[in-house]
């Protein structure tokens, strides 16, 4: 068995400052270099996973092949590397307390009294090592979410103590990622927090290998020499972490610093090749320097915080570059859209994208959204709930069932041609509803979506209650929306699509997941061509 190494990446001053993008970076350099690395991220709250968090309160919820709802930061490790994660790639305070009660009730901690330290540490301990254990990986890097200094984040820290005791000098290290504001006035950088931050953490016991300092302007040797003294790291191990035009080039930029280089010599592990990053910077060289530009409408309800469809405006970025082209998405609110203004609001795209989401707020923006699409031969895409309101859309104003709708939006609708699953409507856990997780799809010959795919045997990530009501499924077909995507095992319809429009394609499913730099997701990479065309021909 390997023997695995751990790196530690910890955030000091301020949260927000990229732990997760540092990771991926250090990841993608360990990993050029002919290592197997994976990422996990420690989440602070007591939630029991972000499945019932408001994307305002974190952003987009990520979701696994195994069907895990995870921190979004793990779709930047996916994205960086390459390769899935999984539920262990993710661990939250809540998940950890609740594995630790369900043990004290089951009596296995034998009548002893259950406190933070060893109980909850013992098992993040555990949690952090279930990757390590697998005997998959060379390294794997833990990013401890929160700022130092954090009550929530104590439990965590004092266990990569523990861990840094346990497994030596020569398998486990600390990065921490701190910055180092400008103050305008005085015309300087200044050291000041990033020396409390580091003293913060050695308080807890934990002394820092590596600083990585992040700042809007370069940091000089002198600077550098201050950092190394105060806060008792090597001069050459004290990088800088400059504000980047994408975080695609954060990789080169850390290449450039040396982290790589500083986290094998502390680790005792060889240089092995360089890192080439061959198809990474062709990536880079497309995307910046597109042919075109075109213009995408993303229509949600929670456009307001681009975070909350973060894979989509990345799966975007990859197929942008794909096709040489700048995708310009144009954050439309659903609530703002009527019948009215529809035709002002949307009359520049080259495509239309209907996001996923829950809930009855801002649907009937969706559904004029994708009429207009539908009517005006613009590429449409819908993803989840996007498709859902596809297929309200048509029921409503070509099957003329005026009361199509979505049970989820009106229970007492004569019309249901989106319903729950029959075996899921007793269930009241809210999160024991979702359909969660890698289905598989089986498409139909000939159709468009596996002609972009290039197979017809698919396997895609899903997130959601409701189901297409394949009791409409005849009167659908007949006027001319067809499910060319189903799941064998449910009979489920997975993907529709409209073979008399130039590119209307809608998926239960949730593509974005899987979009990566090196491997764009085929359908945002054919939306886009589709986009191209769409402008090009105006």
């Amino acid at each position: 068995m390997k023997n695995t190494k751990y790196v530690f990446v910890t955030g000091g001053v301020t949260s927000s400052l990229g732990k997760g993008i540092i990771a991926a970076s250090l990841a993608k350099l360990l990993q050029e270099r002919g290592y197997s690395v994976t990422i996990q991220k420690l989440d602070p709250y007591i939630n029991i996973d972000p499945g019932t968090l408001n994307p305002y309160e974190h952003g987009e919820c990520y979701v696994t092949d195994d069907g895990a709802e995870t921190d979004l930061d793990l779709g930047h490790y996916e994205r960086f590397l390459n390769i899935p994660t999984s539920q262990a790639n993710n661990v939250t305070t809540g998940r950890i307390y609740q594995s630790v009660i369900d043990k004290e009730r089951k009596g296995e901690f034998l009548g002893k009294t259950v406190q933070v330290i060893p109980h909850i540490t013992d098992e993040i301990k555990r949690r952090i090592q279930i990757l390590g254990k697998t005997g998959k990986f060379d390294i794997i890097i833990t990013e401890i979410g929160g700022t130092v200094g954090d009550i929530e984040s104590l439990p965590y820290v004092e266990s990569v103590r523990q861990l840094l005791w346990e497994l030596g000098d020569e398998n486990a290290m600390v990065i921490h990622l701190t910055l180092i504001p400008y103050l305008a006035a005085a015309g300087e950088l200044k050291t000041k927090p990033t020396q409390h931050s580091v003293k913060m953490l050695m308080q807890s016991g934990v002394m820092p290998n590596i600083l990585v300092c992040r700042t809007e302007h370069k940091i000089s040797d002198t600077i550098k020499q201050k950092l190394a003294l105060f806060c008792n790291v090597k001069k050459e191990n004290v990088i800088e972490s400059i504000d980047a035009e994408t975080i695609y080039d954060v990789p080169n930029l850390m290449l450039a610093e040396g982290l790589d280089t500083a986290v094998l010599k502390k680790l005792k592990l060889a240089h092995k090749k360089q890192p080439a990053l061959k198809s990474w910077n062709q990536f880079l060289t497309n995307f910046k320097n597109p042919k075109h530009t075109i213009e995408i409408g993303l229509v949600g309800k929670y456009v307001e915080l681009h975070d909350a469809y973060k894979s989509i405006s990345e799966a975007f970025i990859h197929a942008g570059a794909k096709n040489k082209v700048s995708v310009n998405i144009h954050w439309i609110h659903s609530e703002d859209l009527t019948v009215k203004n529809i035709p002002e609001k949307l009359k520049n795209l080259n495509g239309i994208l209907v996001a996923p989401g829950f809930g009855n707020r801002g649907i009937e923006g969706k559904i004029e959204a994708v009429k207009y699409a539908r009517e005006n031969n613009i590429p449409f895409f819908g993803i989840c709930l996007g498709m859902q309101m596809a297929v309200i859309e048509f029921a409503r104003n070509v099957l003329e069932l005026k009361d199509a709708n979505s049970t989820e939006m009106n229970p007492n609708t004569k019309s249901p041609v989106i319903a729950i699953m029959e075996e899921q409507k007793n269930i009241t856990n809210y999160g024991g509803t979702m359909r969660l997780g890698a289905w598989d799809c089986k498409l139909s010959e000939n159709s468009k979506v596996a002609k972009i795919y290039k197979t017809k045997n698919i396997s895609e990530r899903h997130r959601h209650r409701y189901e297409f009501n394949n009791i409409y499924l005849n009167d659908f077909e007949k006027a001319g929306m067809i499910a060319t995507g189903k799941n064998l095992k449910t009979n489920l319809v997975e993907v529709i699509e409209i073979p008399s429009h130039p590119w209307f394609v809608g998926v239960q499913y949730h593509p974005e997941y899987k979009s990566t730099v090196l491997n764009p997701h085929p359908l945002f990479v054919d939306f886009v061509k589709a986009g191209l065309k769409h402008y090009l021909n105006k």
